[in-house]
Protein backbone atom coordinates (compact mmCIF):
# COMPACT_ATOMS: atom_id res chain seq x y z
CA UNK A 1 0.00 0.00 0.00
CA UNK A 2 1.26 3.62 -0.95
CA UNK A 3 0.90 6.51 1.51
CA UNK A 4 -2.45 7.43 0.06
CA UNK A 5 -4.11 4.07 1.44
CA UNK A 6 -4.88 2.86 -1.78
CA UNK A 7 -4.41 -1.35 -2.93
CA UNK A 8 -0.82 -1.79 -4.10
CA UNK A 9 -1.10 -2.30 -8.17
CA UNK A 10 0.61 -5.98 -7.36
CA UNK A 11 -2.40 -6.90 -6.38
CA UNK A 12 -4.09 -8.25 -9.55
CA UNK A 13 -0.76 -9.70 -10.47
CA UNK A 14 -0.74 -11.65 -7.36
CA UNK A 15 -4.15 -13.19 -7.67
CA UNK A 16 -3.17 -13.94 -11.38
CA UNK A 17 -0.06 -15.91 -10.40
CA UNK A 18 -2.24 -17.96 -7.37
CA UNK A 19 -5.22 -18.54 -10.03
CA UNK A 20 -2.69 -19.57 -12.66
CA UNK A 21 -0.64 -21.27 -10.60
CA UNK A 22 -3.60 -23.43 -9.46
CA UNK A 23 -4.72 -24.47 -12.72
CA UNK A 24 -1.45 -25.84 -13.38
CA UNK A 25 -1.30 -27.74 -10.18
CA UNK A 26 -4.97 -29.26 -11.19
CA UNK A 27 -5.97 -32.47 -12.15
CA UNK A 28 -9.35 -33.36 -13.68
CA UNK A 29 -10.39 -36.44 -11.40
CA UNK A 30 -9.72 -34.00 -8.25
CA UNK A 31 -11.44 -31.29 -9.74
CA UNK A 32 -14.39 -33.56 -10.54
CA UNK A 33 -14.00 -35.25 -6.90
CA UNK A 34 -14.31 -31.72 -5.31
CA UNK A 35 -17.36 -30.42 -7.87
CA UNK A 36 -19.43 -33.29 -6.77
CA UNK A 37 -18.77 -32.63 -3.26
CA UNK A 38 -19.79 -29.46 -3.85
CA UNK A 39 -22.86 -30.21 -5.39
CA UNK A 40 -22.28 -27.83 -8.52
CA UNK A 41 -22.08 -24.56 -6.67
CA UNK A 42 -18.26 -24.05 -6.95
CA UNK A 43 -15.92 -25.30 -10.13
CA UNK A 44 -12.69 -26.90 -9.32
CA UNK A 45 -9.22 -26.76 -10.92
CA UNK A 46 -8.56 -29.74 -9.09
CA UNK A 47 -5.33 -28.63 -7.27
CA UNK A 48 -4.29 -30.64 -3.70
CA UNK A 49 -4.45 -28.60 -0.67
CA UNK A 50 -0.76 -28.70 -0.36
CA UNK A 51 -0.59 -27.51 -3.66
CA UNK A 52 -3.17 -24.58 -2.61
CA UNK A 53 -1.03 -24.23 0.49
CA UNK A 54 2.40 -23.84 -1.64
CA UNK A 55 1.46 -21.63 -4.48
CA UNK A 56 -0.04 -19.06 -1.27
CA UNK A 57 3.43 -19.60 0.49
CA UNK A 58 4.97 -18.50 -2.88
CA UNK A 59 2.97 -15.72 -3.49
CA UNK A 60 4.37 -14.48 0.16
CA UNK A 61 7.43 -14.57 -1.03
CA UNK A 62 7.28 -12.92 -4.76
CA UNK A 63 4.67 -9.96 -3.36
CA UNK A 64 6.60 -9.03 -0.30
CA UNK A 65 4.99 -6.18 -0.09
CA UNK A 66 1.48 -6.66 0.45
CA UNK A 67 -0.48 -4.67 3.99
CA UNK A 68 -3.33 -5.18 5.36
CA UNK A 69 -5.58 -3.91 2.50
CA UNK A 70 -3.37 -5.52 0.17
CA UNK A 71 -3.81 -9.16 1.79
CA UNK A 72 -8.04 -8.33 2.50
CA UNK A 73 -8.24 -6.92 -1.35
CA UNK A 74 -6.18 -10.30 -2.78
CA UNK A 75 -8.52 -12.41 -0.67
CA UNK A 76 -11.85 -10.46 -2.45
CA UNK A 77 -10.52 -10.97 -5.76
CA UNK A 78 -9.68 -15.38 -5.13
CA UNK A 79 -12.48 -15.37 -3.35
CA UNK A 80 -14.73 -13.77 -6.40
CA UNK A 81 -15.61 -15.45 -9.74
CA UNK A 82 -12.67 -15.90 -12.01
CA UNK A 83 -14.13 -14.27 -14.96
CA UNK A 84 -17.71 -13.18 -16.10
CA UNK A 85 -20.50 -16.13 -16.19
CA UNK A 86 -18.26 -18.68 -14.70
CA UNK A 87 -18.33 -20.12 -10.72
CA UNK A 88 -15.95 -19.48 -8.04
CA UNK A 89 -13.74 -21.92 -7.81
CA UNK A 90 -12.82 -23.93 -4.50
CA UNK A 91 -9.06 -23.75 -4.74
CA UNK A 92 -9.24 -20.18 -5.09
CA UNK A 93 -11.24 -19.94 -2.17
CA UNK A 94 -9.14 -22.16 0.07
CA UNK A 95 -6.17 -19.75 -1.35
CA UNK A 96 -8.20 -16.56 0.12
CA UNK A 97 -8.43 -18.76 3.87
CA UNK A 98 -4.73 -19.97 3.32
CA UNK A 99 -3.82 -16.37 2.83
CA UNK A 100 -5.72 -14.85 4.83
CA UNK A 101 -4.46 -17.42 8.20
CA UNK A 102 -0.86 -16.64 7.23
CA UNK A 103 -1.75 -12.83 7.52
CA UNK A 104 -3.83 -13.26 10.47
CA UNK A 105 -1.81 -10.67 12.61
CA UNK A 106 -2.51 -8.25 10.16
CA UNK A 107 -6.10 -8.23 10.45
CA UNK A 108 -8.70 -5.96 12.45
CA UNK A 109 -11.85 -6.33 13.73
CA UNK A 110 -13.21 -4.11 11.47
CA UNK A 111 -12.38 -7.38 9.38
CA UNK A 112 -15.32 -9.14 10.54
CA UNK A 113 -17.88 -7.94 7.65
CA UNK A 114 -15.45 -9.17 4.91
CA UNK A 115 -14.92 -12.45 6.49
CA UNK A 116 -19.00 -12.38 7.12
CA UNK A 117 -19.45 -12.03 3.32
CA UNK A 118 -17.16 -15.00 2.45
CA UNK A 119 -18.96 -17.35 5.40
CA UNK A 120 -22.36 -16.32 3.53
CA UNK A 121 -21.10 -16.92 -0.10
CA UNK A 122 -19.13 -20.10 0.65
CA UNK A 123 -21.33 -22.37 -0.32
CA UNK A 124 -19.25 -25.48 1.43
CA UNK A 125 -19.10 -25.71 4.89
CA UNK A 126 -15.32 -27.04 4.53
CA UNK A 127 -14.30 -23.39 3.86
CA UNK A 128 -17.04 -22.33 6.38
CA UNK A 129 -15.06 -24.79 9.24
CA UNK A 130 -11.83 -23.31 7.71
CA UNK A 131 -12.49 -19.43 7.82
CA UNK A 132 -13.69 -20.13 11.51
CA UNK A 133 -10.80 -22.46 12.64
CA UNK A 134 -7.74 -20.94 10.67
CA UNK A 135 -8.93 -17.31 10.08
CA UNK A 136 -11.80 -15.41 12.49
CA UNK A 137 -10.80 -17.93 15.50
CA UNK A 138 -7.04 -16.40 15.77
CA UNK A 139 -8.64 -12.82 14.99
CA UNK A 140 -10.91 -12.67 17.88
CA UNK A 141 -8.13 -14.47 20.12
CA UNK A 142 -5.90 -11.30 19.09
CA UNK A 143 -8.30 -8.82 19.87
CA UNK A 144 -8.39 -7.04 23.18
CA UNK A 145 -10.40 -4.60 25.03
CA UNK A 146 -12.75 -2.51 22.65
CA UNK A 147 -11.97 -4.25 19.60
CA UNK A 148 -12.70 -7.52 21.28
CA UNK A 149 -16.37 -6.36 22.72
CA UNK A 150 -17.15 -4.49 18.90
CA UNK A 151 -16.15 -8.31 17.41
CA UNK A 152 -18.47 -9.81 20.69
CA UNK A 153 -21.39 -7.64 19.09
CA UNK A 154 -20.97 -9.19 15.58
CA UNK A 155 -20.35 -12.74 16.53
CA UNK A 156 -23.55 -12.86 18.77
CA UNK A 157 -25.36 -10.90 15.63
CA UNK A 158 -24.37 -13.96 14.12
CA UNK A 159 -26.31 -16.50 16.23
CA UNK A 160 -29.62 -14.47 15.14
CA UNK A 161 -28.79 -14.32 11.46
CA UNK A 162 -31.35 -15.90 9.00
CA UNK A 163 -28.40 -17.03 6.72
CA UNK A 164 -27.34 -20.74 8.34
CA UNK A 165 -23.81 -20.53 7.49
CA UNK A 166 -23.57 -17.41 9.88
CA UNK A 167 -25.16 -19.19 12.29
CA UNK A 168 -23.20 -22.49 11.72
CA UNK A 169 -20.20 -20.05 11.82
CA UNK A 170 -21.65 -19.05 15.70
CA UNK A 171 -21.95 -21.75 16.81
CA UNK A 172 -18.82 -23.32 15.58
CA UNK A 173 -17.24 -19.84 17.48
CA UNK A 174 -19.44 -20.88 21.22
CA UNK A 175 -18.54 -24.07 21.03
CA UNK A 176 -15.20 -23.76 21.13
CA UNK A 177 -14.71 -20.75 23.36
CA UNK A 178 -11.64 -19.07 22.57
CA UNK A 179 -9.97 -22.31 22.00
CA UNK A 180 -10.63 -22.81 17.83
CA UNK A 181 -7.81 -25.29 17.27
CA UNK A 182 -9.50 -28.06 17.63
CA UNK A 183 -12.02 -26.99 15.23
CA UNK A 184 -9.00 -27.35 12.72
CA UNK A 185 -8.52 -30.77 13.81
CA UNK A 186 -12.18 -32.47 13.31
CA UNK A 187 -11.93 -30.81 10.27
CA UNK A 188 -8.57 -32.39 9.16
CA UNK A 189 -9.91 -35.90 10.43
CA UNK A 190 -12.66 -35.43 8.61
CA UNK A 191 -11.14 -35.21 5.18
CA UNK A 192 -8.09 -36.89 5.67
Amino acid sequence: MDGSGAVNERVPEAAGFIDATLQNEGAWYRAEDVESRVGGALGSYGSSVGAVRGTVRDAGTKFKDLGHDDVTALASLLWGRPGPGRLPIYERRLAAVVLLQSRVSLLRHSDLTRLEGFIRTAQNGELVDALIADVVGPLLQGLGGSDRQRADVVITRWHQDPDDALRRAARLIASQGTDLPSISGKRNRARG
